[in-house]
């Protein structure tokens, strides 16, 4: 039997349980390519799932490997996976399975990455950049509109701060003290977290907000119900619980190759910046769930995978 370094999990439970080991090395099925994996995001879903959530049709199998997103070069191409080659080099998105070396993967759920676009960002690009921009158009951002996005410095937060800014909308972020200016160099007008946030983002959109993107928790839905009047306007990837007492909208990922593809050509030409503020080896998988569980970090981690990977 063929095998890989994998991190992985025998049970659900804290992060020490995620470890790297041997594990099975998949092949690639009809309509599948195999790709060695150069790096994999890492998101806070995966450390939900690790922690007991199972994600709507995911079956779970120990042990299971983690990760939902991931960048690398295709390694083989199966029966009926048209339009990619070995040698390829590619990003792309898989419910599980992507902290590993290699991962096979439905051909349409991967994009061709441009050549100037480094690693660990394509690798962390597809989860939250995804979840991004499907929340702009749900909540149907346009042009001159006025947005508050809330976690603006996180990883999903970020993505749509730059991505509003794309479409030329008007963006408050709310972030901690220590990332505001950070918002501010991603184009949105920053405003902090606690205590009078209302009235300082009421200071900072003196015309009203249009609509509103929740990616932090903390009850910041309250605060945009009071700000946005039409409610199918406000939405959240965190607080499912205010969403059904506040009438809001659940903002679940509409993923796809397309929507992907569109990201990366974002990021090739400088108009979209994925922030990894940290790589580690598939080794350091439980402290990278550690961080991300804190809830306070810029941007992205990712896992940089093999010896041949590089962060350029």
């Amino acid at each position: 039997m063929t095998t890989m370094r994998a991190a992985a999990i025998d049970r659900f439970g804290p992060a020490d349980l995620l470890t790297e080991r041997d594990l099975p090395r998949p092949a690639a099925g009809p309509g599948e390519v195999l790709v060695r994996v150069r790096a994999a995001g890492v998101q806070p879903t995966d450390a939900a799932i690790r922690g007991g959530w199972v994600p709507p049709g995911a079956v779970i199998g120990f042990p299971q490997i983690l990760g939902n997103e991931f960048a690398g070069v295709v390694e083989e191409v199966g029966p009926d996976a048209d339009g990619f080659a070995p040698g390829d080099e590619v990003a792309g998105f898989r419910v599980l399975g992507c902290y590993a070396e290699y991962v096979a993967v439905p051909a349409d759920q991967i994009a061709h990455k441009p050549a100037g676009v480094p690693w660990p960002v394509a690798g962390a690009l597809s989860a939250s950049g995804q979840t991004a921009h499907t929340a702009l158009e749900l909540l149907r951002v346009a042009r001159g509109e006025t947005l508050l996005v809330h976690g603006a410095a996180g990883g999903v937060g970020s993505m749509a701060v730059q991505l509003a800014v794309e479409r030329g909308a008007r963006v408050v972020g709310t972030a901690s003290a220590a990332n505001l200016e950070y918002v501010r160099s991603l184009g949105a007008v920053a405003v902090e977290y606690g205590d009078g946030q209302l009235d300082r983002v009421r200071e900072a959109a003196p015309e009203g907000v249009d609509a509103a993107f929740d990616t932090a928790g903390h009850d910041n839905l309250r605060t945009a119900v009071r700000l946005v009047s039409d409610r199918d306007r406000v939405g959240t990837i965190v607080d499912m619980g205010l969403v059904q007492d506040l009438g809001c909208r659940w903002i679940r990922s509409d993923r796809s190759a397309a929507r992907l593809r569109e990201l990366l050509d974002l990021c090739a030409g400088g108009r979209l910046h994925v922030t990894v503020r940290r790589t580690l080896p598939l080794s350091g998988a439980a402290d990278a769930h550690r961080d991300v569980e804190t809830g306070h970090g810029r941007g992205k981690i990712a896992l940089v995978v093999g010896d041949e990977a590089t962060l350029t």
